[in-house]
């Protein structure tokens, strides 16, 4: 090889050294520019574009987030009609204290047997919540408030009647719905716009009425109630989680059985209600109520989608308090109840 291909081949092997040495040093600096997004992982709860400390959007709630509480000035702002807490409950009663129906010669009290109410509670779902309740209809009332329901996405649970022959008749609605509070109660509101149920806020009267024996009732039904208006209320709640639609429904959103009591004058009384009853139960309650001469009047679901599936068995009775009271109690008596708190 003479001098001159010498120097050509030194030349060729210099330039391919400095080549290959320049896409080594690019690569490193590749990779000593990045190292966050190729060696560590980004903080948990964020995606690797949120890395400036901010939350990710599906971490849920944190162990330290402050309890979630019902907002309840919300829906006294669309209600237009406050309520009272009971427990974790909100309950608005929604009496029909603008009726006047009879049974036979008995004036009912609207507290007594046309008390509507509506229940509103936290679902399990954040900034969500859940209403159900039963509403005291005429039957001109029972269709618009129906139609409002549908255009709101409310379900209706039930549709029927409670007394046998009252006059007028009334109709009940019981409905179910899910959203925000404000919603639920703006959409309530609509539906209860199509009714003349009087909204405005009245005190109840505590004072026991007329003659209505309340200690005589309580003792023989072996049961303590709270007495309202003129009715003596008293109720028993069931010891089961009760669910509907997967929520679960404490007792003040109708799973417990309601029993009322109003003078009937003449020293006698008048008692209606519902127990509230498993299928296994519904004819052992009913036959302990009618060989004590305590009249059916209803049989139904309350509830819908529910755990465990439920029925309302009502009744009705007119004459002494303690022979009606004594019948109550025998008929309790088939029905599962809470185990007694424990002696101290």
């Amino acid at each position: 090889m003479n001098a001159r291909a010498r120097a050509l081949l030194v030349h060729w092997l210099a330039a391919a050294c400095l080549v290959g040495t320049g896409v080594a040093a690019s690569r490193s600096a590749q990779n000593d520019a990045t190292p966050a997004q190729s060696a560590a992982p980004a903080p948990r709860g964020q995606t690797p574009a949120a890395s400036g400390g901010g939350r990710g959007r599906g971490s849920g709630r944190g162990a330290d987030a402050p309890p979630r509480t019902l907002d309840t000035a919300t829906i006294d702002r669309f209600m237009r009609k406050p309520g009272q807490m009971t427990g974790d409950v909100y309950k608005i009663a929604l009496p029909r204290s603008d009726l006047s129906v009879t049974v036979g010669d008995l004036a009912i009290k609207p507290d007594f047997a046309l008390g509507g109410w509506a229940a509103f509670a936290l679902a399990p779902a954040d900034n969500q919540a859940v209403v159900d309740g039963d509403l005291v209809l005429t039957h001109a009332e029972v269709n618009p408030v129906l139609s409002a329901f549908q255009q709101h996405d409310f379900d209706v649970i039930a549709l029927h009647n409670d007394l046998l022959g009252a006059s007028p008749t009334v109709m009940h609605v019981h409905f179910w719905a899910q959203g925000s509070p404000a919603s639920l109660a703006a959409s309530l509101r609509d539906a209860l716009d199509k009714t003349t149920t009087p909204l405005a806020s009245t005190a109840p009267s505590a004072a026991a009425p007329d003659d209505l024996p309340v200690d005589k009732i309580q003792d023989a039904v072996g049961l303590k109630g709270a007495v309202a208006n003129g009715v003596l209320s008293l109720s028993q709640a069931r010891p089961e989680t009760i669910r509907m639609m997967g929520v679960a429904l404490a007792p003040a959103m109708g799973t417990s059985t309601t029993i009322n009591f109003q003078s009937a004058g003449g020293g006698k009384v008048a008692a209606a209600g519902d127990f509230v009853v498993t299928a296994d139960e519904v004819n052992r309650v009913a036959r302990a109520l009618r060989t004590r001469d305590i009249e059916i009047t209803a049989l139904h679901n309350h509830t819908m989608h529910g755990s465990p599936e439920l029925y309302a068995l009502h009744f009705w009775a007119v004459g002494d308090p303690a022979k009606i009271g004594a019948a109550l109690r025998t008929a309790l008596g088939q029905v599962k109840r809470p185990a007694p708190p424990p002696e101290r």
